[in-house]
C-alpha cells in the first residue's frame, strides 16, 4: 500500500475514532438526570461534579505528548480510547457526590489526553493527504455525540437503568474503536528524539492559536450553556422554543464542521477564520437586538456556523507549529478547555452584576476578536501543504516532529 493510499485509508478510521469520542460524551449527556436523581443532588452540587471532567481533562492533556512518544501515535490513540470509552461506564457506579467527583475528574482526563492523540494523528493525516480535512473530522466528532444521545433519549424515555445502559454502551464502542483504530498512521519519533517532558506548559508557539480557540470555545460554552435561558428570560420563550436554541446551535454548528474543509480549501485558515468570526459576530448582534425569539434562534444558529471551523482549524495550526505536535496540540487544547470550563460561570456572573444581554454583547465582542486574531494562523497557512523535504524510506519510522 503506497503512503496516499494509507492516507485516505486512515482518513477514514480516524474520521470514526472522532465519531466514537464524540459518541461517548453524547450518551453520557442524556444520563445526567439520572445521575443527579440518583444520588439527590441539588443543581450546585451537580454544577459542582460537572466541572469536574474540564479539569481532569485540563491537567491529563500535557500527558499525551508523552504517552504517544513512548507507544507510538496508532498505539496511543488506540489506548486512550478505549480507556475513554469504558470510563463512560462510571458514572452512573458513584455512590456519593465526593465519588462522582474524582470519577468525573479521571473520566475527563481520559477524555483529553484523547482528544490530544487522535488531533495529532487528524493533523498527520492531513498533511499526508496534502488538504484540509480537520474540520470533517471535528463534524464527525458532533455527528457521533447528536447521533448517540438520540439513543440515550430513548434509553431515558424507556426508563432503562442507566447503570447497565452505560456499561452495555461503553463495551460496545471501546469494541468498535479499538477496531477502527487498526487502520491508524503508526508515526513514531526519531531514536534520537528526546521524549517530551510529563508535564509541561503550553509551548509559546501555542498561546496566540491558543487564543483563538479560546475565542470560539468561549462563545460556545456561554450558547450552548445560557441560550435557551436567554430566549426564556430576555425573549420571553416558551420551554419548548427555548429548548429549541441548543438544537439550532448544535445542528448548524455540526452541518459547518462537515462542509467546513470545502470552505478551508478554498479560502485557506486565516480568511476562512476571518469570514467564520464576521458570521458569529452577525449572529451575536441578532441575539443581543432582539427581544423576540424568532430572531434570537437565528442568531444562535449563527454563532454555530461561525465558530464552527475555528478550533479545528487551531488545532491543525498547533499540530504544525512547534517540534511537538502532540505537545503544542495539547497546549492549544488546555486553553480551550479552560476557556470551556469559565465561559458559563463568567457569563453568570455578568449577567447577575448587569444582564444576559450585557453577558451576550461579550459574548458578541469575543467573536468579533476571530477577524482580528485569525493572522496567528499565518505563520502555519502557507505550510499546511508542505511535504516533508526528505521523507524516509519507511514514513511510518519518521520523526512525529515533522507533522
Amino acid at each position: 500500500m503506497d503512503s496516499h493510499q494509507e492516507a485516505r485509508r486512515a482518513r477514514v478510521r480516524i474520521a470514526l475514532v472522532f465519531a466514537v469520542h464524540g459518541a461517548v460524551t453524547g450518551t453520557f449527556v442524556t444520563r445526567i438526570p439520572w445521575i443527579q436523581d440518583h444520588l439527590g443532588l441539588s443543581p450546585g452540587q451537580l454544577g459542582l461534579a460537572l466541572v469536574a471532567p474540564a479539569i481532569g481533562a485540563s491537567l491529563a492533556m500535557p500527558l499525551a505528548g508523552r504517552v504517544v512518544h513512548r507507544y507510538g501515535a496508532r498505539a496511543a490513540v488506540r489506548g486512550l480510547l478505549a480507556l475513554w470509552c469504558l470510563a463512560l461506564a462510571l458514572p452512573a457506579l458513584a455512590p456519593n457526590l465526593a465519588a462522582l467527583w474524582i470519577i468525573l475528574f479521571l473520566y475527563g482526563g481520559a477524555a483529553g489526553m484523547a482528544d490530544v492523540a487522535m488531533n495529532a494523528q487528524g493533523v498527520e493525516v492531513e498533511r499526508r493527504l496534502d488538504r484540509s480535512i480537520m474540520s470533517g473530522l471535528h463534524g464527525m466528532w458532533s455527528a457521533g455525540g447528536l447521533i448517540a444521545s438520540g439513543f440515550g433519549v430513548l434509553a431515558a424515555h424507556q426508563q432503562f437503568d442507566a447503570r447497565a445502559q452505560l456499561a452495555v454502551t461503553a463495551l460496545v464502542l471501546t469494541a468498535l474503536g479499538v477496531s477502527v483504530c487498526s487502520g491508524l498512521i503508526d508515526v513514531r519519533p526519531a531514536e534520537d528524539e528526546d521524549a517530551p517532558p510529563r508535564f509541561a506548559l503550553p509551548p509559546r508557539s501555542a498561546l496566540a492559536i491558543g487564543l483563538v480557540g479560546f475565542c470560539a470555545v468561549f462563545a460556545e460554552g456561554a450558547s450552548m450553556d445560557w441560550g435557551g435561558v436567554y430566549l426564556r428570560d430576555v425573549t420571553g420563550a416558551s420551554p419548548s422554543i427555548a429548548a429549541a436554541s441548543f438544537t439550532a446551535f448544535a445542528a448548524t454548528m455540526t452541518a459547518a464542521r462537515l462542509a467546513g474543509d470545502l470552505v478551508v480549501r478554498r479560502l485557506g485558515p486565516v480568511r476562512a477564520v476571518r469570514v467564520s468570526g464576521c458570521v458569529a459576530t452577525l449572529g451575536g448582534l441578532l441575539v443581543i437586538g432582539s427581544d423576540s425569539p424568532y430572531l434570537a434562534i437565528p442568531g444562535f444558529a449563527l454563532i454555530g456556523i461561525g465558530i464552527a471551523v475555528v478550533v479545528p482549524l487551531a488545532f491543525a495550526a498547533a499540530g504544525r507549529s512547534g517540534g511537538n505536535p502532540s505537545q503544542a496540540i495539547a497546549g492549544v487544547a488546555t486553553i480551550t478547555y479552560t476557556s470551556g470550563l469559565i465561559a458559563p460561570a463568567v457569563i453568570g456572573l455578568i449577567a447577575q452584576t448587569t444582564s444576559l444581554t450585557v453577558s451576550f454583547g461579550v459574548v458578541t465582542a469575543l467573536t468579533a476578536a476571530l477577524v482580528l486574531s485569525a493572522g496567528a494562523l499565518r505563520q502555519n497557512a502557507s505550510s499546511r501543504t508542505e511535504p516533508s523535504a526528505e521523507p524516509s524510506a519507511d514514513p511510518d519510522r519518521r520523526s512525529v516532529n515533522a507533522a
